[in-house]
């Protein structure tokens, strides 16, 4: 598979289906009892009173197999809502379309509507109440309770999405999208090539002794048969914080909360990374450093040096840290690799937790749009949070991107009735908005996604995640700080952003020194944990703990 097309085909992958209550039907979505199905009935249903469409502009990422203007959900939406879009578009280049939002904001010369992606660029809690506080993004609670009764009842029913969207003023001033790729969930996973422990005889190792043992064979006993000693125990990347080695080894310590590094601890928040347990943790990951069963890369390596690593055709790689092995290889050799389940550690057993979707908003309304223009781009976005807009807005169209189960297909939850079947054409078809659509997906709706039941053929490749996150699931403490859903007050937003990134930035680089032994964990420790007092870290605890509860009270 072409790694420029991985990212987007792996979005696809993980998308899917089985919508809860309120899914309307096709009359529901533009509140009208009329049945008509003439355009001009059609328009004066969404708030026109001609068949000239009410004009919005809209800031979106394009993709390069995309053409917004003439892609037929657009003209789909223009029909059905009564629109005229006028589309400013940026590319998926993540850095360039930041960079493209905020020229737009600066300059004064922003458009009626975003709509954005998550993973490419989106606005943060901090630009929302930024935005919101100057103007700029409108307050869009009465847009949604008079014109949005789907989103509405989404908010009413899932708390932590009400808490995500809804700002410490009471206002919604942008909708994150609710994408539960359960999977992502659990992010914090090392794959191990189960074909080398069949080859040495070896079991999947469930303590972070027999986990070593199993990497001192990797290292001493040649599983590629080469007769060279080139194998790689165990890798990772810093290309993310998914791929880095050191969550899921520290989890049998004490738990990582890989954001904050913070802990609930009886209803107070704790920092643990100047605890004994973390200590201990380091330790033994040192011991796994000195004796040469780590990759030095792990901490210096990108993306590509990591793929690289694993592409490898002599097979070199025992363990990669990653959510998922198609991000350290590419090519055939992932099958042999299998997902580890949580080690049994000295103090607990636990898997990090991160909650998928991210808080801020993928899309929002500024105050150049008409009343109504607000209607109507309010009314699309409710037409996203029902199954048939879903599936039509971000997949495509029935028969060309998607089509009804057959007899004998299975969901990639097999629990679940399946509900659709993607196709996967080879050439694009521009019948959706893709990512730029995707935000309703809850865990049910996904479940219902068919996959085929060989877990080794991409078309299987979603289920094969999916089995491999059972042995992760709900292995995270009963009360993590919930950073998904946390708002700052205005008066310590500046000066919390500073402190998290001051603090976790000396964590990460010092437990990389303590693990090469650039640092002495006897000699050097107690000199790390002044440090951290003297970034402020009873500040960092005093601010979230502020902010936990008034999560807390947040109904």
């Amino acid at each position: 598979m072409k790694k420029r097309h991985w990212k987007i085909l792996l979005l696809l992958l993980l998308s899917f289906f089985v919508l809860s209550a309120c899914i309307p039907k096709k009359e529901e979505v533009s509140n009208t009892d009329n049945d008509s199905n003439t355009d001009n009935d059609s328009n004066t249903e969404n708030g026109s009173d001609s068949n000239e469409g009410t004009k919005i502009s809209v800031f979106m990422p394009e993709s390069d197999e995309m053409d917004l203007e003439t892609n037929s959900f657009t003209l789909f939406a223009e029909e059905e809502f009564g629109v005229d879009f006028e589309f400013e578009t940026t590319s998926y280049d993540g850095a360039a379309a930041k960079e493209r939002r905020q020229i737009t904001l600066a300059s004064g010369d922003y458009p009626d509507v975003y709509f954005l992606i998550e993973w490419v660029d989106q606005f943060t809690a901090s630009d929302l109440l930024k935005y919101g506080k100057q103007g700029v993004l409108i307050p869009l609670n009465d847009l949604i309770k008079e014109h949005a009764p789907n989103l509405q009842a989404v908010l009413d029913e899932n708390e932590e999405f009400r808490k995500m969207a809804t700002a410490p003023d009471g206002n919604i001033y942008g909708v994150p999208q609710l994408e539960e790729c359960f999977h992502c969930t659990w992010p914090n996973k090392f794959w191990i090539n189960t074909d080398w422990l069949e080859k040495l005889n070896l079991e999947m190792p469930k303590t972070h002794e027999e986990f070593k043992q199993v990497l001192k064979a990797i290292k001493e006993q040649d599983p590629n048969g080469n007769g060279e000693n080139d194998e790689i125990p165990l890798s990772g990347s810093v290309a993310n914080k998914f791929n880095s080695i050191v969550p899921y080894l520290m989890n049998g310590f004490i738990y990582d909360d890989i954001e904050t590094r913070l802990s609930i601890n009886n209803g107070k928040v704790k920092f643990v990374a100047n605890t004994n347990e973390w200590k201990e943790g380091l330790k033994y990951i040192h011991s796994l450093y000195k004796e040469g069963l780590v990759d030095p890369g792990a901490f210096t390596q990108n993306s590509d040096a990591y793929e690289q690593l694993g592409n490898n055709p002599e097979v070199i790689l025992g363990v990669g840290a990653a959510t998922h092995p198609w991000e350290f290889v590419g090519n055939d050799n992932h099958v042999k690799y299998d997902a580890l389940a949580p080690l049994n550690g000295p103090y607990s057993q636990y898997s990090s937790y991160y909650y998928p979707v991210v808080q801020g908003a993928n899309f929002a309304i500024t105050n150049k749009a008409s009343e109504e223009a607000q209607i109507k781009a309010i009314k699309l976005l409710d037409y996203m949070f029902t199954q048939e807009g879903q599936t039509r807005s971000h997949f495509g169209v029935e028969g060309e991107d998607w089509v009804k189960p057959e007899e004998g297909d299975v969901a990639v939850n097999e629990e679940v009735e399946p509900i659709l079947k993607q196709l996967h054409p080879e050439e694009p078809t521009n019948n959706s908005w893709g990512a730029a659509a995707q935000f309703y997906q809850p865990r049910e709706y996904r479940d219902g996604w068919v996959q085929s039941t060989d877990i080794y053929t991409d078309q299987g490749y979603e289920r094969r995640l999916q089995e491999a996150t059972y042995l992760y699931e709900d292995l995270e403490p009963e009360n993590i700080f919930p950073f998904w859903a946390i708002w700052y007050d205005e008066a310590t937003q500046s000066e919390m952003a500073t402190l998290k990134t001051n603090i976790i930035d000396y964590v990460e680089q010092s437990a990389v020194r303590f693990i090469t032994g650039d640092l002495d964990l006897e000699k050097d420790w107690q000199e790390y944990v002044e440090g951290l007092n003297s970034l402020q870290v009873d500040r960092y605890v005093e601010i979230n703990q502020k902010a936990y509860n008034s999560y807390l009270k947040a109904e």
